[in-house]
């Protein structure tokens, strides 16, 4: 890092220390003319450390990310209604593959429940905070609302129990279809805060945390989840699913991530996104 850099840093640090917001701040450096990589780059940094700093006391005795306990090597963890079996586990970026982590008739009635909202998936606007259709994610998808039914309450707590995050902390499940051809490039789930839509986002529970995806239906071939900084390949098994955690909104948690396409049958998926306080 520059002399420069490291003065615009120090200059993030006190203001944030002084109760401004990282999207304020961001603004205020790029209108006093430093270049937009620089700035996101270095407030990602700053909120960074802010971030982790706080959450380290925010939840006493816990963890500041979402976290499944592994400290003593399990092949599974027991959930108060499914035993949750352990697959792979990577320990920077935090991911890990459960196995029975949906029963087949959870992945069927969560489709079922998912056909009459299904629509050309969406993703976030950086400059609005709202949302819009984009090239880079050709699936199509609907969100529930947190413990809308039966199926979708019972998921949601089972994974509050795993991964030992607060229920309320949840966004609604997303159902996702990928049919033939459809695809998700490698993105980061985490809101840029370098961008000025980001302050309307976590206004509604904070920046997102953890992601959770759960495979709804096995495609015949392709439709994997990869990880490209970590050459991590995850194949779409129908009942299992996928956790990773960030804690900053930074690339160096190497949490890049997409869904290769699909080359022959369909994909469903459900996605489960943690925020760091209660999803309103």
């Amino acid at each position: 890092m520059t002399s420069a850099n490291t003065d615009l840093l120090k200059w993030l640090n006190e203001c944030l220390a002084r109760g401004h917001s990282a999207e304020s701040l961001t603004a205020s450096a790029l209108q006093s003319g430093w270049h937009a990589d620089v700035v996101r780059a270095t407030v990602a940094e700053a909120v960074g450390s802010e971030l982790v700093a706080n959450r380290s006391g925010a939840r006493a005795g816990g963890s500041a990310v979402p976290e499944p306990d592994l400290t003593q090597a399990p092949t599974f963890i027991q959930t108060a209604d499914r035993r949750v079996d352990i697959v792979t586990v990577v320990k920077h970026p935090r991911v890990v593959v459960f196995g029975n982590l949906l029963s087949d008739e959870e992945c069927e009635s969560l489709i079922e429940l998912s056909q009459p909202k299904l629509a050309r998936s969406q993703t976030v606007d950086n400059l609005t905070g709202g949302e819009e259709v984009n090239s880079a994610r050709t699936s199509d998808g609907m969100f529930f609302t947190r413990a809308e039914n039966p199926v979708v309450e019972r998921v949601e707590k089972r994974l509050a129990e795993l991964l030992k995050w607060p229920f309320e902390n949840g966004e609604g499940l997303q159902v996702l279809r990928y049919r033939m051809g459809a695809q998700y490039v490698p993105h980061y789930d985490y809101f840029d805060p370098a961008q000025p839509g980001t302050a309307k986002i976590v206004q509604r529970g904070g920046q997102r945390v953890a992601t959770i995806v759960m495979y709804l239906r096995t495609p015949e071939r392709g439709g994997a989840t990869i990880f490209p900084d970590i050459g991590l390949e995850v194949q779409p098994v129908k009942g299992s699913g996928v956790f990773f955690s960030y804690d900053r909104p930074h690339p160096d948690t190497k949490t890049l991530h997409g869904g290769t396409p699909v080359t022959l049958g369909e994909k469903y998926v459900a996605t489960k996104w943690l925020r760091e306080g209660e999803f309103i």
